[in-house]
């Protein structure tokens, strides 16, 4: 094969003929274009059989490695995330439960908010779909290029309560506070003493105007002072920073779970 254009490399000693498809491939791997030294054989061959032209097969080699690349940053978004396996909007049955604003939960499913830098509490019963919905919303937002956290409140009060203790808490609060939208799940399952408290509330005050938080909880905001060690002063600021900026959805029903057993 001839080549076509000449180039010069100071750094390279000349060769006798060498080969072009080891060089491109070298070349491809310098500049990290692995899709396209993936492929480029392939569609060079279809574009000879269909007698496509130079910028037809440039315009799909670079679509190609662009499709690629964005599919490698989703699953890295998804795996930073460390989201639960896979649930989807179309999954959740809408018409199960007794009353759900279901405007209001297609409205954070644009994800909008989180440019906005507003936050969400789900309040719901236990089994209602919780945290299917907030695990969909967590890949909606990889999807969308969202950099995203997911956690259950007390793992992350369990992580930051040891760092605390190490002195590396600092380190650790980054984890929650980096992310553009953090999600917490099953707030209120268990209950949190002064420490962990304190620990949340300095998470939700840091996000405050600055990141998305979103909330699943089966307490009301009027129970949150018996979540947080009796502690209402510290419950009402944080509903407070969580709301000044975002909205409660509310879902009542039945739990999911229960809906075929038999009866007794």
């Amino acid at each position: 094969m001839t080549n076509c254009f000449k180039t010069t490399n100071p750094k390279r000693k000349t060769m006798t003929n060498p080969d072009p498809h080891a060089a491109l491939r070298e070349h491809l791997a310098e500049l990290r274009l692995a899709q396209i030294a993936e492929i480029y054989p392939e569609v060079l061959n279809e574009a000879a059989r269909k007698n496509c032209s130079p910028l037809d097969v440039l315009a799909t080699l670079v679509a190609a490695e662009i499709t690629a690349r964005r599919e490698r940053a989703l699953q890295r978004r998804i795996a930073a995330a460390r989201l639960p396996k896979r649930k989807t909007l179309e999954e959740f049955d809408m018409a199960f439960p007794k009353r759900i604003p279901k405007q209001k939960v297609l409205r954070l499913f644009d994800c909008e908010f989180v440019a906005q830098h507003q936050s969400a509490v789900i309040i719901g019963p236990t089994g209602i779909g919780k945290t299917h919905l907030l695990t969909a919303l967590g890949y909606t937002a990889c999807e969308r290029g969202v950099s995203v956290r997911f956690t259950r409140v007390v793992d992350m009060l369990n992580g930051l309560t040891a760092a605390q203790i190490n002195g590396t808490l600092a380190k650790a609060l980054k984890v929650y506070t980096t992310p553009s939208l953090l999600l917490l799940d099953e707030l209120g399952y268990l209950p949190i003493d002064k420490r962990g408290a304190d620990l949340m509330f300095q998470v939700v005050a840091a996000r405050y105007e600055s990141g998305s938080t979103v909330i699943t909880t089966n307490r009301a905001f009027r129970d949150w002072g018996k979540i947080f060690d009796v502690d209402n002063t510290l419950a009402t600021a944080m509903i407070d920073r969580l709301m000044h900026h975002g909205e409660a959805i509310v879902i009542q029903g039945d739990s999911y779970r229960l809906k075929d057993r038999p009866p007794e």
